[in-house]
């Protein structure tokens, strides 16, 4: 049984530590969680996103205070009442804005350090599915916030995306109007979006947040090398005094304060693209008012879908939904289609090195021609991209099968 402290102070440590035992919680996710020394600044990725979340759901909240979800009014809310209106509302916008678009810039570079360390691997198969959970909801996210502001690109973009639920040639238009809550994108959609951007998905995400941190528990984090590390004993060697033969540093106060450090230059160049350079994070077309009975020239997602949606839009109907549903899916195989037992960088990795440079050029050209109209040279490379694409995933088993340790 415990031992509790009979003269200790109501709420002071000892006190508290006898009820909810925050020596041990600290002890468990702290002081003594142990992280590989060798690592580099790309391990600082998760804590970056965290905290990016963070200035989302406070710049959110002040958001929330003057943002009318009603089709004749959210256009002005935010374009007249929220920039010039209100108090530094302007700002407010722009952390928001540029947060929600650099955010999947990190989640962009955490996944690919996750698969050129092979930190999906080995008895960490969780940690990788949790995360590509987390970039779904954001995803989603993502979205459900783009239709708030009710311009243009918002409309199209609503009116597109959901189209894709008919299924294709099965042309299930129920299942449409169910999501969009009327035959055409109006205030029934603003609205359950708006319910599912500032309540619903949030909540899910924090949920998601917490399960992956867990995961990361245990088993350990993954370091750059690939080595395998008798964390009990290196811990053992650190508390000892006997550092440098160590291969772990405690979490806090060492690792959190590389974080810190990277999170600093990182928060420098956040503010600087707040302050001068916003503009890339908001499309000129979404400032004009949502009109049904006028469709933009070339309606596209913003960037970091760009990709996904080029898979889709080289082929016909069907085929193109089938690739975009296969677009969605293949990172959560990934675990399970690389058959190698090596956990290694990508460079010591033999054809696998090949495969992943490839995906992430292949990716960064889908993302470019996403952008631009289909038509002639682009349409074509659009096409090839995409064809690589499923290619890649299609080889990676057979790739890795019979590959060794160099």
């Amino acid at each position: 049984m415990a031992h509790f402290d009979k003269k200790a102070k109501p709420f002071s440590h000892q006190w508290l530590n006898d009820r909810l035992a925050v020596d041990t919680v600290k002890k468990v996710l702290s002081t003594e969680y142990w992280i590989p020394k060798n690592i580099n600044f790309l391990w600082a990725m998760g804590m970056i996103l965290a905290a990016t979340f963070g200035l989302l759901l406070v710049s959110g909240i002040f958001l929330l205070m003057y943002y009318k979800p009603d089709t004749k009014l959210a256009f002005d809310s935010v374009n007249y009442t929220i920039m010039t209106e209100v108090g530094y509302g302007w700002l407010w916008r722009h952390i928001h804005g540029v947060a929600a678009s650099v955010v999947f810039l990190i989640i962009y570079i955490h996944m690919f350090t996750g698969i050129y360390y092979g930190s999906y691997k080995k008895g960490r198969e969780m940690i990788w599915l949790s995360g590509m959970l987390l970039f779904v909801v954001f995803s989603a996210e993502a979205f459900s916030g783009y239709m708030l502001p009710w311009g243009q690109m918002s409309y199209w973009a609503g009116m597109v995306i959901t189209n894709l639920f008919s299924l294709g040639s099965l042309d299930i238009q129920a299942i449409v109007e169910w999501i969009r809550g009327d035959y055409v994108p109006g205030d029934a959609f603003l609205t359950r979006f708006f319910m599912l951007h500032v309540l619903l998905l949030p909540l899910v995400i924090l949920a998601l947040i917490v399960f992956h941190f867990a995961t990361l528990r245990i088993p350990h984090v993954n370091n750059q090398d690939g080595e395998e590390i008798d964390f009990e004993e290196s811990a053992k060697l650190y508390k000892e005094g006997n550092k440098k033969e160590s291969k772990v540093i405690p979490f806090n106060p060492v690792f959190l304060s590389k974080d810190i450090f990277v999170m600093g230059i990182y928060f420098v160049l956040f503010f600087y693209l707040v302050f001068y350079h916003f503009e890339f994070a908001m499309d000129p077309v979404n400032f004009d008012p949502a009109d049904g009975l006028k469709t933009p020239v070339h309606i596209y997602p913003e960037w970091y879908f760009l990709w996904s949606y080029e898979i889709l839009r080289p082929f016909s109907k069907d085929i193109g939904l089938i690739a975009f549903g296969f677009a969605q899916v293949a990172f959560f195989l990934l675990p399970f289609l690389d058959k190698s037992p090596v956990v290694a960088p990508a460079n010591r990795r033999g054809l696998f090195k090949f495969w992943f440079w490839i995906m992430l050029v292949d990716m960064i050209v889908l993302t470019i021609m996403g952008k631009l109209p289909p038509e002639g040279a682009w349409n074509i490379i659009g096409l090839v991209a995409a064809l690589t694409f499923i290619v890649l995933f299609a080889v990676l088993p057979f790739i890795t099968k019979f590959e060794k340790k160099a």
